[in-house]
């Protein structure tokens, strides 16, 4: 009985998770620590508002702090919904009227990336293209130009259609390269997602999408040699990329 008075009296002074061990060691500790006024006296020293209520909001205050004494593992994605085969992608890139790029790229080819950069890429874009961070990216055959100054007026527009339902959705409207990392050898532009109305509390998500260049001949032009496009601000691997595609407002 005196080791058992012992264990009481020392069983409050303990962290969360030390407790938690003690019931590991014997029957007897067991029994002891599973007492839930040790583990009321846990969820008091973090959430004393919540020890005021006559009963935990749990059926035990050993179950509310094993829940919430710290923040939950990420958790694995259920597989996406659609898969980049269901998808094509419609690239339009305009100087003023004058068309520059306009393709269909199935989905396939554009979450497939580079297999290798092209030759003459600085050190920094090829960092940046083998980077871990998922981005979507294709080579540009053949390519163009573009003005290399910052009142090139170039713009882009991306739509998105799916082969599994015959709808489309809108990722880029006429947005404008109008910031150049001449560091990193790429004039970026960006849109804000149109995303369903089944999802109302997912605002402000941005489309990124970038020209991948080299300076030859002329300083004024830049060479396009690939196209890359990626939602970083949300979504950072290929499912991530897929449930947010799934979640856009389809027409």
């Amino acid at each position: 009985m005196e080791s058992e008075e012992v264990l009481k009296a020392v069983f409050p002074l303990l962290e969360g998770v030390d407790l938690a061990s003690c019931m590991a060691v014997c029957k007897q500790w067991n029994d002891i620590a599973k007492d839930d006024f040790f583990w009321k006296c846990m969820c008091a020293n973090r959430w004393p508002s919540i020890c005021k209520r006559p009963n935990p909001l749990t059926e035990t205050y050993y179950k509310l702090y094993k829940t919430f004494h710290k923040r939950q593992q990420r958790r694995t994605l259920l597989p996406p919904r659609i898969s980049f085969d269901d998808l094509e992608f419609f690239i339009d890139i305009w100087a003023e009227d004058i068309l520059l790029f306009s393709e269909a790229v199935s989905g396939s080819v554009l979450q497939s990336g580079f297999r290798s950069p092209a030759s003459g890429v600085c050190d920094l874009l090829k960092y940046h293209l083998e980077s871990s961070e998922y981005k979507m990216t294709f080579p540009v055959e053949p390519r163009f130009t573009i003005p290399s100054g910052q009142n090139q007026n170039v713009s882009v527009s991306v739509m998105v259609g799916r082969k599994d339902t015959n709808k489309v959705a809108c990722i880029i409207n006429k947005s404008m390269f109008d910031y150049i990392e001449r560091s990193s050898y790429r004039a970026l532009a960006y849109d804000y997602l149109d995303i369903s109305p089944g999802y109302p509390f997912l605002p402000g998500i941005r489309a990124w999408i970038s020209l991948l260049f080299m300076e030859e001949g002329s300083e004024d032009l830049m060479d396009v040699f690939g196209i890359q496009m990626d939602f970083c601000d949300v979504a950072n691997s290929k499912e991530e990329v897929l449930w947010l595609l799934d979640m856009l407002d389809w027409k």
